[in-house]
């Protein structure tokens, strides 16, 4: 790719040359975006550091040497290394918020939003919250999220992985919500203690074969975050022989395992799963309650 540094000078040229370049390349867009036009937006914009929204008095602004260098070195990251934007820009959205992101978390993309924002209704009933727990956490970007709309409830996230507790922690420091908001190291529920209200989770549930075929960009992601056996439910298995120990009387776990669900739905014909629809698109999500957990454990 040559490079336009000499002929592109204003935002609008930007926008122009990366949906070019993006259109006319293989890339996969599910890491925030859904389509070229977003795609270049969001790069070109965000790198700039202007806004996503009511920036058409931007457009013919014209670009510093280095701006133009920057945005071009993204392009082509994007293009030829089919890098994810969100790693590119260090930066991702979720339920409306900025969550840093880099190589050490997946990029946020879950619609267990949509629930958070919902309150978790109708199936929390008046069932007050008091603690949360994200469980697989990554960017902390569930938890942050729920603690968002609980606003008096303390919120633990939890993951195996050290390198994605250092990005939650940037997180949690990012929106300030360190006075009721903390990190745990954990494989699953190993060295969790005590019992939360609820238990929300977006663990790792790509199966073998999924994981062999997924698109490049979905390689620059932390395979322990992806991957989860054969079935993809290595962890979510997990999940549900232990959640009823940690949730209140009452309390719920939601946990989403993608296009796994088949399989753990199969798995699991005496437990009364609810898998949950979203208005904003998704599936796979599943919500259970401590009580019929309960039951189901003590029925086998």
């Amino acid at each position: 790719m040559t490079s336009p540094i000499d002929d592109l000078h204003s935002v609008r040229d930007y926008l122009r040359y990366a949906s070019s370049q993006f259109a006319a390349s293989p890339l996969f867009f599910g890491h925030g975006t859904d389509n070229v036009w977003d795609e270049a937006v969001q790069l070109v914009m965000r790198s700039l550091h202007l806004p996503l929204e009511n920036n058409t008095v931007f457009l013919d602004a014209r670009l510093t040497r280095g701006e133009r260098e920057l945005i071009v070195e993204r392009i082509c990251r994007r293009v030829d290394d089919r890098v994810p934007l969100a790693y590119l820009l260090g930066e991702a959205w979720f339920m409306g918020m900025p969550f840093h992101v880099d190589e050490r978390v997946l990029v946020p993309r879950s619609p267990i939003g949509e629930l958070i924002e919902n309150g978790f209704q109708p199936w929390l009933g008046d069932k007050p919250v008091e603690r949360i727990l994200d469980l697989c956490t990554g960017s902390g970007c569930i938890g942050i999220g729920a603690a968002s709309v609980f606003t008096d409830a303390e919120v633990d996230l939890s993951d195996i992985s050290a390198d994605a507790l250092a990005v939650a922690d940037s997180n949690i420091e990012l929106h300030g919500v360190r006075d009721r908001v903390r990190t745990v190291q954990s494989d699953v529920f190993a060295t969790i203690e005590g019992r939360y209200d609820v238990i929300v989770s977006n663990p790792p549930y790509v199966d073998a074969d999924d994981l062999a075929s997924m698109p490049d960009e979905y390689r620059h992601e932390p395979e322990l975050g992806l991957a989860a056996g054969k079935d993809g439910l290595d962890i979510a298995h997990r999940i549900i022989a232990n959640a009823a120990n940690h949730l209140t009387p009452g309390g719920l776990l939601i946990v989403e395992v993608g296009n796994s669900w088949v399989a753990l739905d199969e798995a699991y014909p005496d437990l009364p799963l609810t898998w949950l629809e979203f208005e904003n698109g998704g599936d796979g999500v599943f919500l259970v309650t401590e009580q019929d957990l309960r039951h189901w454990q003590d029925s086998i």
